[in-house]
């Protein structure tokens, strides 16, 4: 089979390598879609921790094609969504519910093989059943869309809460979505593309800022501005430095900050301490989807997030390492492999 092979860090080649054996307790999948995600560009310069030489693609869904011995609660032909993170629950973080901070957590597409491959092993415990009639390249978004419901759910969100979200990815218009069906009532996305600007209005934001064409907190939380004084919650999705410092100038006294967005490991940003003590902000980081898959698979299966809309162009796995060594196109939000795509 073809596998997408991060041999070393700068180092991404298709290879031909053996389809996996699910062992006990495993699922061996056919991938039927992957999403090519920021963190894996950050995988090929060495800017997030991994363990090559390792096949990425932590983002998949697709069929189940054999089970491992000691699996019996899931039928042959199956789709399901592969929930990439895999902790020990034997450490302490595990036995108090943060499965997500495990002293010995390990990623499928990250420290084992992932699923830009025609074939994927996942454990059992690690999928989620999906329905048959589901779009399948909707499945591929389960996973991101669970990063961001964690995001959600740290952020507080009430009914009319006024929120800033920072980034125009897929990230951000997920995150612009989920949180106006926790029930706020404005929410204003900030990027500078204007093809992201208008598809953010088109999926629920209520109005967007161009932050090359203003002051972005002047245009936001200033005397005049959209929300004179500053939002409820700011998540930032872009994990840029910029963005990190502008997010606390654009919470209210009292409000919270989410930091969604990935930034290379080492690099640092400039905030002022007394600011977040004198106003008490809450700043919190959120990493992956602890306990969130589940939810993020029903609400894709709903039908009520607008993914379609998301989708740039689909790619064969011969095509996924130029995409993923270069910088996303101008207005690209989701590049999506295609195991079989010819």
């Amino acid at each position: 089979m073809k596998a997408l092979r991060l041999e070393a860090i700068g180092d991404l080649f298709v290879r031909e390598v053996d389809i996996p054996s699910p062992g006990p307790g495993d699922l061996l999948v056919r991938v039927e879609a992957c999403g090519i995600c920021g963190t894996d560009r950050h995988l090929l310069h060495g800017e997030f921790p991994s363990t090559p030489p390792v096949t990425l693609g932590h983002e998949f869904c697709g069929i189940v094609e054999a089970i491992g011995d000691h699996v019996s609660d899931i039928a042959i032909g199956a789709r399901i969504t592969g929930d990439p993170n895999i902790s020990c629950g034997r450490c302490s973080q595990c036995r108090a519910g943060r499965v997500n901070l495990c002293h010995a957590l390990r990623a499928i597409g990250i420290h084992r093989d992932g699923g830009f491959a025609d074939y994927v092993t996942v454990p059992r415990k690690q999928a989620h059943e999906i329905p048959l009639s589901l779009d399948p390249v909707h499945g591929a978004f389960c996973e991101p869309l669970a990063c961001c419901l964690h995001g959600i759910d740290l952020s507080g969100i009430r009914t009319g809460s006024s929120v800033v979200v920072l980034g125009g990815g897929v990230i951000g218009l997920l995150t612009v979505q989920l949180a106006r069906l926790a029930g706020a009532t404005t929410v204003i996305l900030s990027t500078r593309q204007a093809a992201k600007r208008r598809l953010a209005e088109e999926v629920g934001a209520t109005a967007t800022v161009d932050p090359s064409a203003s002051d972005i907190v002047e245009a936001i939380a200033g005397p005049a501005g959209l929300v004179p004084g500053g939002v409820d919650v700011v998540i930032e999705c872009a994990g840029v430095a910029e963005t990190v410092q502008q997010s606390t100038r654009l919470a209210k006294s009292g409000g919270t900050v989410v930091i969604l967005g990935v930034m290379p490991r080492g690099e640092t940003v400039e905030i002022e301490p007394f600011d977040i003590l004198f106003r008490e902000l809450r700043v919190l980081g959120s990493f992956i989807n602890p306990f969130v898959h589940r939810r993020a698979a029903d609400l894709v299966a709903s039908g009520v997030i607008e993914i379609d809309k998301l989708i740039s162009r689909r790619v064969s796995l011969d095509e996924a390492a130029s995409v993923i060594a270069h910088p996303p196109a101008a207005g690209e939000v989701k590049v999506l492999v295609v195991p079989n795509r010819a």
